[in-house]
């Protein structure tokens, strides 16, 4: 924009067009852009020009410094400091830079993304009567009849109601709702060992102090949820009995009762993340009810989303509880979003109505085995010193175990730079880790072909970062 003077005319939009060899619509859009920048202005008719100066070219500099005085400060004695620390979520959120092979996603690469019928759905959304007016403040009565549905299993005995459901804005609303509601700031929460780092978030943003529970290969251990439950007087559990993330355990047959019930004589709720049911790979056979569907006495409060099944823009799940606890969910949900947006609503419905729904289901449990298998066997072959966690048969990805004496941030920080990206998992961890682990993702990439590569690639990473160089294993063809 330097060539041009301030009130100097720019080319027409046509001229850009064909200069640059881009599309009209990119040119309005960069326009739009520079104009909200306050960098041109358009005129109706006249076209665009560099806008006059305005002011000073850079501005003063502020001083925030008393920010972190007021930010630091406890308004009680002995309270729990809020501290809102992202980074484990943002790992997976975070985009990495051209031609890294991403590992760390926590999304179905675009190629497994729905993204016609998405397209089609919001489309047929869109055209629908009213479909731009204030929804109920629960959601679409249509679409808590259908998640209610899903919860309730085939039989649908002992399941929740659609009056039972609350549409939220994706699961991490959910999950954001249940435990603002039911643990008051310094409240013990209990949580699996290791777990879902969102989750620790959001507990300790809202000034509650984790617990862990460890998990083995069977999920949740009872005895330690009863001892813990004993010494803390918790009345919350966040678990996620199925495919549980980031060790892809399935809470076995025996232990689900057990949980309920210590939870239920210890007078707790248990907060069930069913993130994963919808991610079952084609070998997995048929899946456990959720623990929704045996509970009678209300101590479960469910969430599940249709976001990692579709596209991480299709925010949309809900929250499934019965009794007393409803009420205060409800009025949490309404203080925090108001509703999830109609058009959003709307669109789902669409899609999960359509024909190309349970198409889309069986194809993104074909398209997951082989990319675990591949990964899984690739790893084995390349680096053997990465200790995996029996192969989940759902879910996105693998839990791993470095060598002892392993520098975690040195290892995903070499993998950074040979051009794959890792999720570390010391995140994962409320208390002091076990020891060093890994979680790879295999959902996010486009297929065997970029597996094998990425592999190669941490290969090259373990070398330098692991203990005299423990990669071990034969070297994948360049």
């Amino acid at each position: 924009m330097d060539r041009y003077s301030p009130g100097e005319r720019l080319p027409s939009s046509r001229t850009l067009v064909e200069r640059y060899r881009v599309s009209p619509v990119t040119v309005s859009r960069a326009l739009a852009q520079l104009a909200a920048e306050g960098v041109v202005v358009t005129r109706p008719g006249a076209g665009a020009y560099r806008a006059e100066p305005s002011g000073p070219a850079t501005p003063a500099p502020g001083d925030t410094s008393w920010q972190e005085v007021a930010l630091s400060a406890q308004t009680a004695a002995g309270a729990v400091p809020r501290s809102v620390d992202a980074s484990g979520v943002l790992v997976t959120l975070a985009e990495p830079p051209p031609g890294v092979v991403e590992f760390n996603g926590g999304y179905l690469h675009p190629s497994l993304q729905p993204e016609r019928a998405l397209a089609a759905a919001l489309a047929r959304a869109g055209r629908r009567p009213g479909a731009w007016n204030r929804p109920p403040t629960d959601g679409l009565p249509e679409l808590r009849a259908w998640f209610a549905r899903q919860i309730a299993g085939p039989g649908g005995e002992g399941g929740p109601t659609g009056a039972d459901v609350l549409i939220t804005a994706g699961g991490q609303s959910a999950l954001t709702t249940a435990l603002r509601a039911l643990a008051p700031p310094g409240a013990p929460v209990l949580v699996e060992s290791p777990t879902y780092p969102g989750m620790l978030a959001v507990a300790r943003a809202a000034g509650q102090r984790p617990v862990p529970v460890p998990v083995d290969a069977d999920g949740l251990r009872p005895e330690l949820l009863a001892a813990a439950l004993r010494a803390t007087g918790a009345r919350v559990l966040v678990c996620q009995p199925l495919f549980q993330n980031p060790t892809g355990a399935v809470l076995a047959r025996e232990r689900r009762r057990e949980v309920l019930r210590i939870a239920r004589e210890a007078g707790a709720f248990v907060v069930e993340d069913d993130f994963a049911r919808s991610l079952a790979h084609e070998d997995a056979g048929a899946l456990p009810p959720p623990l929704a569907a045996d509970d009678p006495d209300g101590v479960v409060v469910h969430l599940r989303s249709l976001t990692k099944i579709t596209s991480p823009s299709l925010r949309v799940g809900a929250l499934a509880a019965r009794g007393p606890v409803l009420e205060r969910l409800r009025a949490i949900h309404v203080v925090d979003q108001f509703f999830v947006p109609r058009p959003l609503q709307e669109a789902a419905l669409e899609l999960v109505g359509s024909p190309a729904w349970p198409r889309h289901l069986r194809a993104v449990a074909a398209a997951l085995r082989p990319r675990r298998d591949h990964l899984a066997a690739e790893l084995r072959r390349q680096v053997p010193a990465l200790v995996q966690a029996a192969a989940p048969r759902g879910g996105f990805h693998l839990w791993l175990r470095a060598p002892e004496g392993t520098d975690e941030a040195a290892l995903t920080g070499a993998a950074l730079r040979a051009g794959v990206a890792v999720t570390p998992g010391r995140p994962y961890f409320c208390a002091e880790p076990p020891a060093v682990h890994l979680r790879l993702g295999f959902a996010a990439t486009a297929g065997t072909s970029e597996i094998t590569e990425g592999v190669r690639r941490l290969r090259t990473a373990c070398t330098e970062a692991l203990p005299h160089g423990a990669g071990g294993g034969e070297p994948a063809p360049a």
